[in-house]
């Protein structure tokens, strides 16, 4: 892996036609039973079991449909050292697949505390091998050094939590400081950050994550981050509409490019696909459903 990850995301959006994430989140009350007792006690051989089946018919429908998955550590840390090896597992998987991978795990500290959270989480040879990763900067923009760091030398990407899509949010991303929401603050500081880091396609691999709740608000993140890409979450599920997911996105010859929009429920637990009696009929829903939301997403460029 040696091209920039702005240039291999833009790569990964023209070669799939789509900007779409897939959010592997295993909720173990939601799996169906066609994959095993997924709700048995967490960590157990019969839920691990489960989980595995589950996640790997995830990613093999994910696979050339999609531009990047998106695994949620915490459903993965909540089944304990089985369910963070699965974790690992799926990574590698999805890497060899060549696929993108998100992991969304959120992390932020300062000092070595950071640097060992990145070399756990950033990069093809991490202990949770990824392209890239999601990242608190509430701390300071000082807490972003170590993951930098490591993301440059491995040629990954960065995706900073700036407008989230929860409704909480604005509690303190919409704090007006200086005559300006707090969320542009950063923004401003984002900046040179991500100038630095622009690759051939013009995409930086430093991004942010905007929810697609807040169009508005993307409109405003894009004009400050030109060449970021958006991590954008919010689809679907939490309310918004295709319009309200793209707002942020950028423009490429043929299509969107320059982000993904992330869906989790409404891409591994689609109501056609709860009561499947097979796998076959299982990935049909998931494949028609994969299909149906690329379409409506692609209809808006």
């Amino acid at each position: 892996m040696s091209a920039n990850f702005g240039d291999r995301l833009t790569e990964a959006n023209r070669r799939t036609g789509s900007v779409l994430c897939m959010g592997i989140d295993p909720h173990h009350q939601m799996i169906p039973a066609l994959f095993g007792e997924a709700t048995a006690e967490p960590g157990s051989p019969q839920a691990i079991n489960a989980i595995r089946n589950f996640i790997n018919a995830c990613l093999n429908s994910a696979i050339g449909k999609v531009a990047a998955i998106k695994p949620q550590a915490a459903f993965f840390e909540q089944q304990g050292p089985d369910g963070m090896r699965l974790l690992q597992t799926l990574g590698r998987a999805a890497i060899d697949a060549g696929m993108l991978v998100i992991m969304d795990a959120k992390r932020g500290d300062i000092g070595s505390t950071s640097t060992a959270y990145a070399n756990a989480w950033i990069g093809h040879d991490a202990t949770f091998p990824s392209d890239a990763l999601t990242v608190n900067p509430w701390l300071g923009i000082d807490t972003l050094d170590p993951f930098l760091a490591r993301a440059d030398s491995t040629f990954s990407g960065l995706f900073v939590l700036s407008r989230t899509s929860n409704q909480g949010a604005g509690d303190l991303q919409d704090q007006m400081v200086d005559g300006a929401p707090l969320y542009t603050h950063l923004a401003s500081m984002l900046a040179p950050l991500a100038a630095a880091r622009v690759g051939n396609s013009g995409v930086s691999s430093l991004g942010i994550v905007a929810g697609a709740t807040w169009p508005d608000d993307a409109t405003t993140l894009r004009a400050a981050l030109p060449h970021a890409p958006f991590l954008v979450p919010g689809f679907g599920a939490q309310g918004a509409g295709a319009e309200m997911a793209t707002t942020g996105l950028l423009r490429g010859a043929s299509g969107w490019e320059g982000g993904i929009v992330n869906s989790t429920r409404g891409l591994i637990f689609p109501k056609t696909a709860a009561n499947a009696n097979s796998l076959a009929d299982w990935h049909v829903a998931i494949d028609t459903t994969i299909a149906e939301n690329n379409a409506i997403l692609n209809a808006t460029f």
